[in-house]
């Protein structure tokens, strides 16, 4: 394994030991040429899949992607980061295990929404918001009426908190409000 500091091949694995649920084997490396320590990670790996986009093209999948995109729409939501690893790692085996090697990025979007509504409300209504490219009230009035109730209440009281803190700054900038009664503004 080459260190990603230094560039050696020269590394050496210190520990080894299963993760959490099972899906993947975690090993803390130290390079022997420069000692800085890092962590992989080992998985199965059933086929490789090719992810077909929307315009055509053929790219491979990308479970980090995956990861990402789903950490973009809890970002600042209360959901543990094990469960969300959790969650990437059945879309995964769904995808292999259904046989393919290639699947849409339109099936990869479905299943990440699934994952998303069993796993955080706002975080579904997030990623839903930018998956299915939400231009106008009118084109996605079918989809806001099947988001859950409570998803919709706390988005609104985000934004109303962000729109809130907005005014403050602004009454701040203007004069109309101190800095020091800010505090007890919010």
């Amino acid at each position: 394994m080459r260190c990603p500091n230094c560039g050696s091949l020269d590394t050496q694995v210190r520990d080894s030991r299963p993760t959490e649920d099972s899906s993947a084997i975690r090993r803390r490396r130290v390079c022997l040429a420069c000692n800085f320590r890092f962590t992989t990670f080992e998985r199965v790996q059933l086929r490789e899949l090719i992810v077909i986009k929307r315009n055509g093209r053929r790219v491979p999948f990308d479970r980090d992607k995956l990861l990402r995109s789903v950490q973009i729409a809890l970002r600042k939501r209360p959901v543990e980061p094990e469960r969300i690893d959790q969650a990437v790692s059945k879309i995964v085996r769904e995808l292999e295990s259904q046989g393919e090697s290639e699947v849409s990025s339109e099936t990869v979007g479905e299943m990440v929404m699934e994952a998303l509504r069993a796993l955080d409300d706002v975080a579904y209504v997030r990623f839903a918001s930018v998956y299915r490219n939400f231009r106008e009230a009118k084109a996605s009035t079918a989809t806001w009426k099947a988001f859950p109730r409570r998803a919709a209440v706390a988005l609104v009281a985000h934004d109303n908190r962000v729109a809130g803190v907005k005014r403050l700054v602004e009454h701040v900038r203007a004069g109309k409000l101190r800095t020091n009664q800010v505090h007890t503004s919010l």
